[in-house]
């Protein structure tokens, strides 16, 4: 690289750094630890402060992240630095165009969902489409919320949603992250109080509750399908648990009510060894009621609930009721087994190894 050229880079990578203070979202882990890292590496060089310990969590995905580079030349680490700020520029700016107002009329109280009532109809929307709408603490929060506003008011029954190209991502593993490990059993018995309080807002819900799924499903949203009463979805959908791989275990009830949708055998193929299921797939196994074409999914799909929305209410509540009351002390008992499972994953080895590793994979990419 000539001096003059190095000169420009330099002055790119300084500007770089000013445009990353004026970002209004916060970029998730991904990118936080790739620009780390090419600073890092933009600044000092290859990595050569030593390796922290397995439980330090944060400063682990640091280093590796850091490491990953190798030896790349610190201009191009400047100039890989400066292109992935503009990137990052680029599309929030595209997300805030696109997201300025999605929805007319949404609940102002809610930052992560937009909510309305109109036509008898609560449709509770996931709302972070930047993060692929994935579950963040307080997203969990706002949905109990809502869903407790919808068993109260006159709606005839409530729909959940994304609003972008993601049904969502699952749980949000911001989530996992900036965690001290002196506070890490702390962090996983409130973290499990609250999936615990999460998923029972599910399974008392008294009203019909519908998913239309409009694009890939991962995580919790695919497990908590096997409690609402209506699973529509586009045919662009996907339904993915990657529990395994993340060192962790179903949850959303799935263990027990899985079985008794798909059968032992492709429950297990799902929950035990990761399979992403296509919205044919799932149709076939009896998680999804029918699959739309993507072009008309909207239209089609609303159209029916439109019409469904003006049967009676009550009629309907106290149907799903009966249908469901059989079950319920039977669910709360294996959402209860599944957090107290899931506190001890979050809390293991196994678990922060892999997650270390999706984090260094991710900076990778």
């Amino acid at each position: 690289m000539t001096a003059a050229a190095m000169q420009v880079a330099q002055k790119e990578f300084e500007k770089a750094q000013e445009q990353l203070k004026l970002l209004k979202n916060d970029p998730g882990n991904e990118a936080k630890l790739k620009l780390y890292a090419l600073f890092k590496q933009a600044t000092e060089g290859p990595c050569n402060s030593p390796k922290p310990g397995m439980l330090d969590f944060v400063k682990k995905a640091k280093w590796d992240a850091w490491n990953s580079l190798g030896n790349l030349s610190q201009d191009n680490a400047r100039q890989e630095y400066a292109k992935l700020v503009s990137s990052l520029v680029s599309a929030e700016s595209a997300v805030q165009k696109k997201a300025a107002s999605p929805e007319e009329g949404g609940d102002g109280r809610y930052e992560t969902l937009i909510v309305t009532t109109e036509n008898k109809i609560t449709k509770i929307m996931f709302n972070r489409p930047d993060k692929k709408n994935a579950i963040s603490h307080k997203m969990y929060r706002e949905i109990i919320n809502a869903l407790q506003e919808a068993a109260k008011n006159d709606c005839t029954f409530a729909v959940i949603t994304g609003n972008g190209e993601y049904y969502t991502s699952g749980n949000d593993l911001n989530n996992f992250s900036n965690i001290q490990p002196s506070e890490m059993k702390k962090a996983a018995k409130d973290g499990a109080e609250l999936l615990k309080e999460f998923v029972g807002s599910f399974i008392d819900f008294p009203k019909p509750l519908v998913a239309v799924v409009n694009g890939p499903a991962i995580g919790i949203s695919v497990t908590l399908l096997g409690l609402f009463d209506l699973v529509y979805a586009s045919d662009k959908a996907t339904f993915h648990t990657p529990f395994s791989q993340l060192g962790q275990s179903p949850e959303g009830c799935a263990s027990y009510v899985f079985p008794k949708i798909m059968g032992a055998a492709k429950a297990s193929e799902m929950l035990l060894f990761n399979k992403k299921l296509t919205a044919a797939e799932a149709c076939a196994l009896g998680l999804v009621n029918e699959v739309f074409p993507d072009s008309t999914f909207q239209k089609e799909v609303w159209a029916r609930l439109k019409a469904y929305a003006s049967l009676p209410k009550n009629s309907l509540a106290l149907s799903k009721q009966l249908v469901r009351s059989t079950e319920k002390e039977k669910l709360h008992a294996v959402n209860s087994r599944e957090c107290e499972l899931l506190t001890e994953r979050w809390l293991s080895d196994e678990c922060l190894n892999a997650l270390v590793s999706f984090f260094q994979r991710k900076s990778k990419m």
